[in-house]
């Protein structure tokens, strides 16, 4: 019983009790929520109907008082008496004003005459802030037939109303004020049923009380209340008085200078939500029976869903066992019947999968060629016959050449559609050919045969048909692929003994044989040095980039005929933690071989980018050149990458020149002048470096979009004492010249082979001679200490003339 408590049965019951009981509690907040909010709706409502029916009510009291002082200021004998003016009326005057103030129970009456004079009080004392209310009134009182307001005085608001007496022009006004009283927040309690209390501000600013249908004890809260309120607030607020709940509205009936009266209306919240009590005490009992229920269903529930399950488990051990014909017994129509029929489906499907599955485990799905694995078993089994028969067995390796190219470019159908086709050509090859060798695809594009009972120039004889297949262009999906391998050949017993090594020695001769580009490679057993020392190099240049081991250095270019610095060229150092600094010929060549020349190439690009943007912010404006190898010419995507490091240090695309070599170039000249002509176009200075060392620079020149002509050094190293290397590169710089191109010199040793490059006209020039490589945290630095050499008559300028 424990045991099922602690399994899927008690976790059923559990399941349900928290559910239940987390539903009712959800329900029962968000209850409480919906009455505590319906109930302070209802009452904001109650209190903006309240403020209401309170101006209603004033205003009725207002009507009243007015009719009062109405039928005073229309009295014939009055009128006639304030319009004699004498001295005897004054008693009748004040008599019949006093009469009026009883019948109309004012708390003070007033009389003010033409001349804007109280002549006439009664019922209170001179007050001077009543008095200039009043007179700022009686204007408005004239023209309204009647005004009232209400004012503050001795710290209590009474309502005044002026009535003008006219006969028939104004000869008086005559007043009447009314305390706001209790009676009038006892009327506004029966017609609303909301708690009034009427208080009054004083020039300190402290709140004293007036009226109020609350207990006296109450009111100093109420006081210190709106103390604490902005003076301008509309909406209700919150008190708390007596341990009782209120949400209260305050409303100005009175504005004296900094004086005030405020009526204060206010309901009890906790009278509002008492109405919905009884609710809450029925939902709590529909809680508690709905938790019983649920619990009750819940045991039902998880034992007709834990004991089939239970039955099936044992079903599904006896399986794993082995054991498929076990009778499952258990019949129901519902999702654990639907179960015990899938598990008896998949009992029969099992055995059917594994033999599938053995079969995808050895065979390549996309070409339906043997897969690794199946290769390894087939030329194990070869091995083993031709052990027996002293025969030798060759493994033929390939790696197809441009294919995550054509990955990157035309996407993986394509790809995968290439790979089919390869499969299908190697295929017919060999079926033609060689119908004892077996083809295998070992994984990516990477394909292997198996030559048993060969020899050397057999197999060199298939390794040469395989590459001439291969080389034939293939048409697919409207597009011709051009594509290659390299192969690397083998044998059995020359040199291994075993399926793997032979595989791993046939990849090792692979890679050599593609970075040679010469055909088929037979496996040496120097190649695996030069393997290791390879891998090593190019984890150690990865390690490099991440540790920041390289540095940037530059040379600066000169104009030979000032000698201004207007540029530098960018080269890459790499400070190794053991070895110390590593010269670019030990490690670029390399990395053009493998790519990794890319990853160096975009680090230099910005590199230089940050160096340049701080040169501009010190006031110094150079052309930084940077050397591009022939695996990023053929990046499409150099422009983009370019152009976003650009983008980031904030700098124009003419801060820059790249330079070019001609054999990159002519490595794939149309997809070289599509990337030049992308950065050309957005601005981007080109240079042709070591120019007159490459095999088509004339032919091919011309529709390049260069900027700049570098001559290579090894013509400009001994111009001095060899006529002919002038020659050559007068005739560099006139070619240059006449095709609208800057031309620069490198290789400058010597202040002679300076002024002999000015005097052929050769625009820039860098060398030994103005400045080795040097840190590009110190070109600051050599800048504020270079001085050019001074200008003088060239001496060779009869040599150049004769040249």
């Amino acid at each position: 019983m424990m045991a099922r408590l602690g399994g899927l049965e008690g976790r059923i019951v559990a399941l349900f009790l928290v559910l239940i009981v987390a539903v009712q509690a959800i329900g029962l907040v968000v209850i409480e929520h919906g009455i505590n909010a319906n109930a302070r709706s209802s009452i904001a409502t109650e209190l903006v109907n309240g403020e209401k029916v309170f101006r209603k009510l004033m205003e009725q009291n207002a009507q009243k008082q007015r009719f009062s002082a109405q039928v005073l200021a229309r009295d014939t004998a009055f009128v006639q008496a304030i319009g004699n003016g004498d001295e005897d009326d004054r008693t009748t005057i004040a008599s019949a004003l006093a009469n009026s103030g009883r019948r109309a129970r004012a708390d003070l009456t007033m009389l003010i005459d033409g001349e804007r004079r109280v002549t006439v009080e009664n019922g209170i004392v001179k007050n001077g802030s009543l008095e200039q209310l009043v007179l700022g009134l009686l204007d408005k009182a004239e023209q309204n037939e009647g005004v009232s307001a209400v004012a503050i005085v001795d710290q209590r608001p009474v309502q005044v109303v002026i009535m003008p007496v006219k006969a028939p022009v104004t000869i008086a006004w005559v007043v009447m004020g009314f305390h706001l009283d209790r009676q009038l927040v006892l009327d506004m309690r029966e017609l609303s049923q909301l708690e009034v209390a009427i208080l009054t501000r004083q020039p300190d600013g402290n709140w004293t009380p007036c009226e109020s249908t609350l207990p006296a004890a109450l009111m100093p809260g109420v006081a210190r209340t709106l103390q604490a309120l902005p003076e301008n607030l509309a909406r209700p607020f919150d008190l708390e008085l007596g341990g009782i709940h209120y949400s209260a509205r305050r409303l100005t009936v009175g504005v004296d200078g900094v004086r005030r009266a405020d009526v204060v209306l206010a309901r009890s919240i906790d009278d509002a939500i008492a109405e919905y009590t009884g609710l809450q005490r029925t939902l709590m009992i529909l809680t508690v029976v709905a938790t019983l229920v649920a619990c009750a269903v819940a045991v039902v529930t998880a034992m007709r869903i834990a004991q089939p399950l239970r039955l099936l488990a044992g079903t599904a051990r006896r399986m794993e066992l082995g054991d498929y014909d076990g009778r499952i017994d258990l019949e129901r129509k519902d999702e654990i019947g639907a179960l015990a029929k899938a598990f008896a489906g998949m009992r029969d499907g099992i055995a059917k999968r594994e033999q599938e599955i053995g079969r995808l485990a050895y065979w390549d799905s996309l070409t339906d060629l043997p897969n690794r694995a199946q290769f390894i078993v087939q030329l194990g089994e070869a091995l083993a016959e031709a052990r027996q028969r002293e025969q030798v067995v060759f493994v033929l390796m390939m790696d197809l050449d441009r294919f995550k190219h054509v990955n990157d470019v035309m996407g993986h159908a394509f790809g995968d559609t290439l790979l089919q086709k390869v499969a299908g050509r190697l295929r017919a090859l060999l079926g033609e050919t060689e119908p004892q060798a077996q083809l295998a695809r070992l994984g990516g594009d990477e394909f292997a045969v198996l030559l048993p009972a060969s020899s050397t120039d057999h197999a060199y004889k298939v390794a040469a048909s395989i590459l001439s297949a291969l080389e034939v262009p293939l048409s697919l999906e409207d597009q011709t692929v051009d594509i290659g391998a390299g192969l690397g050949m083998a044998a059995f017993p020359i040199n291994g003994a075993d399926p793997e090594s032979l595989l791993s020695m046939a990849e090792v001769a692979m890679y050599a044989a593609k970075q040679r580009n010469d055909g088929a490679v037979a496996y040496d057993s120097a190649m695996d040095k030069s393997s290791a020392k390879s891998l090593s190099l190019l984890t150690e240049l990865r390690n490099a980039i991440e540790r920041n081991e390289f540095r940037l250095h530059v040379q600066p270019k000169i104009r030979l005929d000032t000698g201004e610095v207007v540029g530098v060229e960018s080269l890459v150092r790499w400070a190794h933690p053991e070895r110390g600094n590593v010269f670019p010929d030990e490690f670029i060549p390399f990395a053009e071989q493998t790519g990794f020349i890319r990853v160096l190439t975009r680090w230099v690009l910005d590199q230089s980018a940050a160096l340049c943007s701080d040169l501009q912010r010190r006031g110094i404006h150079l052309k930084i050149s940077v050397n591009l190898s022939t695996r990023d010419l053929l990046d499409q995507d150099l422009p983009s990458k370019f152009k976003e490091i650009l983008a980031r240090h904030q700098l124009a695309a003419g801060s820059f020149c790249l330079e070019i070599t001609e054999s990159a170039i002519m490595d794939d000249p149309v997809r070289a002048q599509q990337t030049l002509e992308r950065l050309h176009t957005m601005g981007v200075d080109l240079s042709i470096d070591d120019f007159g060392t490459g095999y088509s620079s004339l032919a091919y020149l011309k529709r390049l979009p260069v900027d700049e002509l570098k001559i290579d050094k090894s013509f400009v190293l001994n111009m001095e004492n060899d006529i002919g290397d002038t020659k050559i590169v007068r005739s560099t710089i006139d070619l240059g010249h006449n095709m609208g191109l800057r031309v620069v010199a490198e290789g400058i040793e010597s202040e002679a082979v300076w002024r002999l490059l000015a005097a052929l006209g050769c625009d820039q020039g860098q060398g030994y001679f103005m400045s080795r490589p040097i840190a590009a945290d110190k070109l600051v630095g050599w800048i504020a200490a270079w001085v050019p050499p001074a200008r003088s008559a060239l001496p060779y300028s009869d040599t150049v003339g004769s040249a």
